[in-house]
């Protein structure tokens, strides 16, 4: 195959198709939800807080105090007890937080269930 000149070559036109890629870091969609809930960092240092979407591997809080990336929680969620979490990114009084294990189906669907009504 002849080589081309760099003169030769800038004057190809190539035609190619091309879409946007859709990129969705999140394992799963998480559901918008409303849910009155409790934050306990270590010891006693415990404050209520509010669960602003939901998915089974984790959350984004609202919160009262500051949280800091890469620490460790527990979020006692109503009716599921306490869940360990670690905040993935924290903005002022919000944070996203990953479970350490994934909620189970059922109670992931009754937490949605209780935090849309």
């Amino acid at each position: 195959m002849p080589r081309l000149s760099v003169m030769e070559a800038r004057q190809i036109n190539i035609s190619a198709e091309f879409e946007p890629a859709v990129m969705n870091r999140r394992r799963s969609p998480r559901a918008p939800v409303s849910l009155d809930a409790k934050l306990g960092r270590s010891g006693l240092d415990r404050t209520l807080c509010r669960v602003t979407d939901l998915s089974p591997e984790g959350a984004r809080i609202s919160t009262y105090s500051a949280l800091k990336k890469d620490s460790v929680i527990w979020l006692t969620l109503p009716g599921a007890g306490q869940i360990a979490a670690t905040v993935r990114w924290a903005d002022d009084f919000q944070a996203g937080c990953l479970f350490h294990r994934t909620l189970p189906d059922h109670l992931y669907e009754a937490l949605v269930e209780v935090g849309s009504a």
